[in-house]
């Protein structure tokens, strides 16, 4: 799902990393509401917030929602500059880096909160939305901002255009390309759904309080190797075949984490 970009990538592969990362966001989202009482997935709420603190010249106390904007502004921003600095470099793929840098907060936030009590509730708001901005930059980049998972808002507004285009064939008669757009989108809503409801019974039911982010790190880690692995396996497979019927196996470039391949 992180092996095809750019103009290579079909529905099928947009999909697949739309269930992924959907998921997790939605794991995020509840973890990180039940933990702080914040959202830790997007800024609009604490935008709202602010401006509120500033129109009653509380500006001191409209600070912490300002670094809450800014940690998701840093996060997509350091994530497009990890982007395009290796991007040249065809031994790195160039989307490990900010997926393993997210996997790597969830992770440590999970552990430190096992260890010791948590005196900086803000500062772990400010990671999430962090890791939350690079997740959003990266999701963007690779399927050419057909893919958004860490917000609902636009994704029901674009739902809803989609559905009503379907009443004028006329006006748009791409009806296959508009269906996809539909189904994509129905799925990044509902494993969004499915991941809340997931970090909610982790992070309840079970108890498993931080270490829910764990999970979602987790699943994380498997989408990053699923296409190496997968590959891997394919081309075992083929090996084996051609054996069998006593052909010579033609060498071939393995796909892995640390190769970019060409759009």
């Amino acid at each position: 799902m992180f092996r095809h970009q750019g103009k290579s990538r079909t529905l099928k592969h947009n999909l697949q990393i739309a269930i992924v990362l959907s998921f997790v966001a939605g794991i995020v989202n509840v973890t990180g509401f039940l933990a702080f009482r914040q959202l830790t997935t997007n800024v609009t709420g604490h935008f709202a917030l602010f401006i509120n603190d500033l129109a009653n010249f509380e500006f001191w106390k409209g600070t912490i929602y300002f670094l809450y904007i800014f940690s998701f502004l840093l996060g997509s921003f350091f994530s497009g500059f990890l982007i395009e600095k290796f991007r040249e470099n065809k031994k790195l793929n160039v989307y490990f880096l900010p997926t393993l840098i997210e996997c790597l907060i969830f992770i440590s936030i999970g552990l430190v909160s096992d260890v010791v009590e948590l005196q900086s509730p803000d500062l772990l708001v400010c990671l999430l939305l962090f890791a939350m901005g690079l997740q959003n930059s990266f999701v963007t980049k690779i399927s050419n901002a057909v893919v958004r998972t860490t917000h609902l808002t636009g994704l029901f507004t674009d739902l809803g255009i989609d559905i009503s285009q379907l009443f004028f064939p006329h006006s748009h008669p791409n009806k296959a390309k508009l269906k996809a757009n539909i189904k994509l989108r129905i799925y990044i809503i509902s494993f969004f759904f499915a991941g809340g409801l997931s970090g909610g019974f982790l992070y309840s039911q079970l108890d498993w309080k931080l270490n829910t982010l764990i999970f979602g790190a987790f699943i994380l880690l498997i989408s990053l190797f699923y296409d190496d692995l997968r590959y891997r396996l394919i081309r075992t497979k083929r090996k084996y075949r051609q054996r069998k019927r006593g052909k010579p196996s033609v060498n071939e470039r393995p796909f892995t984490l640390f190769s970019t391949p060409h759009p």
